[in-house]
């Protein structure tokens, strides 16, 4: 038996190269909305000089703790934008925890709106995707979701 050998050539169709445009409004601001538990929080970014105000107030003001001020400026710090982006923030619903949340996936959103090169690295770190968690409702003969009433033999 003769050994003979096929060769294939692979064919490869010209990949089409998608340019992604920024949204941006008249204005010079992206908007987005960013969702956690039960708040809701509405984000509009701009270029500016690293003011972010959330309902009015101060982001410092606003969420007290350290740890909640760390969680909203983690896109910031990620993709080096803390200092050039203006932030206008108004949130609802739900506890401080969860408000937190949600504007650090409305940045984050609307960040890759006003500059769409920051998309792969937000998405690497998780920023872009919604937490579906969401508090499990009470049931019938129990004391809360899964929480049974203490049993007494006699």
């Amino acid at each position: 038996m003769e050994n003979t050998e096929i060769k294939t050539e692979a064919v490869v169709a010209p990949v089409e190269v998608i340019e992604v445009l920024p949204k941006i409004d008249s204005l010079g601001r992206s908007y987005a909305t960013g969702k956690r538990k039960n708040s809701i929080a509405r984000v509009w970014v701009s270029a500016g000089t690293g003011k972010i105000v959330v309902n009015g107030k101060e982001s410092n003001k606003y969420f007290t703790r350290p740890v909640l001020h760390m969680v909203i400026n983690q896109p910031l710090v990620l993709t080096n934008k803390s200092s050039t982006m203006d932030m206008m923030i108004t949130v609802s619903g739900g506890g401080l925890s969860g408000q937190a949340g949600a504007v650090r996936h409305g940045i984050s959103k609307a960040l890759t709106l006003f500059d769409p090169t920051l998309r792969a690295s937000l998405k690497s770190e998780g920023f872009l995707t919604r937490d579906a968690r969401i508090v499990e409702r009470k049931k019938y003969g129990r004391a809360k979701a899964r929480r049974r009433y203490q049993f007494s033999k006699r």
